[in-house]
């Protein structure tokens, strides 16, 4: 059992930054994508982060490594699309288990570098459990509402086949991530938990969901408040939000869970918001200004960031976060770490 729930109470714990913003650094060709191994592949690969872990494996270790210096605590695994729901779009359904077990190894392996260089400073790995491309409460199509693109059963199945591999990688926590539809999330949820009674395990979750826009709702609806209590059935080491928002915009949506749940909050929004080229440009310095504005409110005790961040932006953050003491959480799953 990892001491994640030790250190959670000790400091506000650092998650890193973007995967997809460092690896585009790289500006890997279709051919690097695919590899010796995919090289006569009969769909276009380019775009599948998560086959980097096979076919780029040192880059990927390569990010973590750097997130890692940078001050993170916690990485996350790079397999947000690494479930048969969306590896559908590049016929790699097969490769799931294998995708998500080595995506867990790489990162592991790299944490265990650094805890054993800083052994005050235990490092740990995040198994990325990302939305899918469908959802489970709304139509795709606009002529019949009652249709939907996948099932619970599905999402769960999937899920499960997900969780598995991220554990048997040597993943830490589990993390949902991006949470778009909770019905999504929920059946993640249940995967997991039938996954740890199964191995009668108790591993760390962490669920991150995602105000869409101005409306200060999820996609499927919810306000955060609502998006909390329909996770809250769930023992989680930490509830919150990513992705979407920058951090200024985020703050409001923190405050309305923070005061209703003893669960730890986590944050990682995007360095602002896209400008018109999709890219983003909130420098770390202003990043790390508005999460201060967290800090003094207690509102936090995990902080990273989202789309657009870099080793740069963690560093800013770490810095800040290192002087700050962590919001005070009283919960049953904290009580694990004195058993």
């Amino acid at each position: 059992m990892s001491n994640i729930h030790q250190e959670i109470q000790k400091r506000i714990l650092v998650l890193d930054g973007a995967m997809g913003t460092m690896l585009q650094q790289y500006n890997f060709t279709e051919e690097d994508f695919r590899g010796e191994r995919f090289k006569e592949y009969p769909t276009p690969l380019k775009g599948n982060n998560d086959l980097l872990s096979i076919t780029q494996p040192e880059a990927v270790k390569e990010v973590h490594r750097k997130y890692f210096a940078a001050g993170a605590d916690i990485v996350e695994t790079n397999t947000f699309s690494g479930t048969t729901i969306a590896m559908a779009d590049y016929q790699m359904e097969d490769l799931v288990y294998e995708l998500n077990y080595e995506s867990a190894k790489l990162a592991k392996e790299a944490a265990d570098e650094f805890t054993q260089k800083e052994p005050h400073k235990p490092r740990f790995v995040a198994g990325s459990i990302g939305p899918t491309n469908r959802t489970a409460s709304m139509s795709p199509d606009v002529n019949d509402p009652g249709y939907r693109a996948v099932t619970f059963d599905e999402l769960r199945i999937a899920y499960k086949q997900q969780v598995e591999a991220l554990l048997d990688g040597g993943s830490d926590i589990l993390l949902v991530e991006t949470v778009f539809d909770t019905l999504n999330a929920k059946a993640a949820l249940f995967a997991i938990e039938e996954v740890k009674s199964e191995r009668k395990i108790d591993v760390p979750v962490m669920v991150s969901g995602t105000i869409t826009d101005a409306s200060g709702r999820t996609l499927s609806g919810q306000t955060a408040e609502a998006f909390l209590i329909s996770v809250s059935h769930i023992p989680l080491l930490s509830v919150g939000f990513n992705c979407a928002l920058g951090a200024n915009l985020l703050q409001p949506h923190l405050e309305a869970i923070a005061s209703k749940t003893d669960f730890a909050i986590s944050a990682h929004p995007n360095a602002g918001l896209p400008n018109a080229f999709g890219e983003y440009d909130e420098t770390p310095e202003e990043m790390a200004a508005q999460i201060e504005e967290y800090l003094k409110k207690n509102l936090i005790n995990i902080i990273g960031g989202c789309c657009g961040t870099t080793p740069d932006h963690i560093t800013a953050i770490a810095e800040v976060a290192a002087r700050y003491s962590p919001r005070t959480v009283i919960n049953d799953q904290l009580s694990i770490a004195e058993k």
